[in-house]
């Protein structure tokens, strides 16, 4: 077994990969799933910090269509990433037996802790996984923000972006059969030449504080841990060499 580059690690999981093929709510063979892929990952030592979005149950954009203003709905879309948050944390102790705790922006002492940089820290120094919910507690910043914030805040030496896709590709994939994978990118190439791989806010703190960006297929069993033994999975954005 390889030793992995990062020893401290980011994982960002889309609210979108939750719903698997149901296309909405909380799949239980995805959970199951992601919950071992982690464990691979746990088994190599390395600390674990996660970021959950709540596409799979609400958007905070979509509020305005149903009347709802813009700040309410965040609120809401943060709501359904503490749902997330929790189902994740029951699956991982379930299925790979590792004590994990869910660290809330938006107190909830019922279901989860507040947020605490220094106790998220030593939650990770106990061999505890984190899991972040509640996006930043404010609205207008996405779970994307959120994740780049967190891992500055924990010093995670990398960002984990799972995907339903194998990385940033010149056009849309799913649109495109003949898109190209794009195996590196700077920071500054992805925001001027409009690339979506997160939003501006998120890249721009990733920059700032030289955390990497890594791309990859969450689907695809094994590419978690291949990513953190730094094998090439995936699209990598970074500042220039």
């Amino acid at each position: 077994m390889g030793k992995p580059k990062y020893g401290k690690i980011l994982l960002k999981l889309s609210g979108e990969a939750f719903a698997g093929e149901r296309g909405y709510g909380i799949d239980p063979g995805f959970l199951e799933y992601v919950s071992k892929e982690i464990k691979e990952v746990y088994d190599l030592g390395v600390q674990i910090a996660v970021v959950i979005g709540g596409g799979n149950i609400f958007r905070g954009f979509e509020g305005e269509h149903i009347g709802i203003d813009r700040a309410t709905a965040d609120y809401m879309g943060m709501l359904a990433t503490v749902i997330n948050a929790l189902a994740l944390q029951s699956a991982i102790e379930r299925h790979a037996g590792i004590p994990t705790r869910v660290l809330s922006a938006i107190e909830m002492r019922q279901v989860s802790e507040p947020y605490i940089r220094r106790r998220a820290v030593r939650h990770l120094e106990k061999g505890r996984i984190v899991i972040f919910a509640g996006g930043t507690g404010n609205p207008f910043f996405s779970t994307d923000t959120a994740a780049a914030l967190r891992a500055a805040e924990i010093g995670a030496e990398v960002l984990m972006k799972a995907t339903k896709v194998g990385g940033i590709y010149d056009r849309d994939p799913e649109k495109h059969p003949d898109a190209v994978l794009i195996r590196e990118l700077t920071y500054l190439e992805v925001i001027n030449k409009g690339i979506r791989v997160m939003d501006h806010t998120a890249l721009t703190m990733c920059r700032e504080n030289r955390i990497p960006i890594v791309v990859f297929n969450v689907k695809k069993p094994g590419n978690l841990k291949s990513a953190v033994l730094g094998e090439e999975v995936g699209s990598v954005v970074r500042e220039a060499l």
